[in-house]
């Protein structure tokens, strides 16, 4: 028996996973992201109201999927939403309040970048809010959410789960690479403090809000790029489009310019060049 014992602990040990090739991820990056056009006309012709919530940890890769979503969208189409702290004002109101407004219209995708669940999560770890606040918001968020989805608002809610070794060395890559340091805040090393609090908040917002009508889909992101493309597949294939790609275009001869006469360059303030 002790025997089998060590033997399936063995068995059970993780194994590294092989990273995709970056040709190969750059290729399928690019199918998918013709996909997201494809589909962002579909989502203007049929008048859909899409939202797409990203939440996880800190250093988890959301802002990297995001990104690469809306790399090539309309911003008319699709936008993101990414909200400061509530000013002082915003604290007084109902707690939705300042999220309804970001809301999409027909024809629109809103990618929320942290959400109203900031208070099952931030705010629940760090004290921001108080008990009756944040037992009042695990009650009223499923329903807040399902009156989204009756409304006819598509809700898709993503949660990027990384591993606290791999969270660790991201931070550490924030420190060393100087175009990386914004995304290191106090916040952030606050966090790095409280990895089980953040857990046991994330297991009860989970258990509260992951609901029939909007579950939640939970991205490994301890691969930046497997994450990014998985992600992004599985967001293609939970809202059926169709492909309305315009027939190509033949632009037309331009029209005559004879007769304008273009005022002197040295009337015009350029950009220096800095490449000569």
């Amino acid at each position: 028996m002790e025997d089998f014992a060590v033997a399936t602990k063995k068995k059970a040990k993780p194994t590294k996973r092989k990273k995709i090739r970056n040709d190969v991820y750059e290729k399928e990056l690019f199918r998918l992201q013709l996909e997201l056009v494809k589909l962002q006309e579909w989502i203007k012709f049929t008048g859909l109201k899409v939202v797409v919530i990203f939440e996880g940890r800190d250093a988890a890769g959301k802002g990297g999927v995001i990104k690469r979503i809306n790399q090539h969208l309309n911003p008319r189409i699709s936008r993101v939403v990414a909200l400061p702290a509530p000013t002082e004002r915003e604290t007084t109101q109902w707690y939705f309040q300042r999220y309804v407004p970001h809301l999409p219209a027909a024809g629109e995708m809103v990618l929320f970048d942290r959400s109203w669940y900031n208070r099952a999560g931030v705010e629940r770890v760090m004290g921001f809010c108080s008990e009756e606040e944040y037992h009042e918001f695990l009650r009223s968020c499923p329903e807040f959410e399902r009156m989204l989805v009756r409304s006819g608002i598509i809700v898709l809610k993503y949660w990027f789960s990384v591993a606290d070794e791999e969270q660790e060395r991201r931070f550490q890559s924030r420190l060393e690479e100087p175009h990386k340091r914004w995304k290191l805040s106090p916040m952030d090393l606050e966090s790095r403090k409280r990895w089980v609090e953040y857990s046991k908040a994330k297991d009860t917002m989970f258990a509260h809000t992951d609901i029939k009508q909007a579950p939640w889909y939970v991205v490994n992101s301890d691969i930046k790029k497997h994450a990014r493309l998985n992600c992004i597949s599985h967001l293609l294939n939970m809202i059926p489009y169709e492909d309305l790609t315009p027939e190509m275009i033949v632009l037309p001869e331009r029209v005559d310019s004879r007769g304008y006469i273009r005022p002197p360059l040295s009337d015009q303030t350029f950009v220096p060049d800095i490449c000569v």
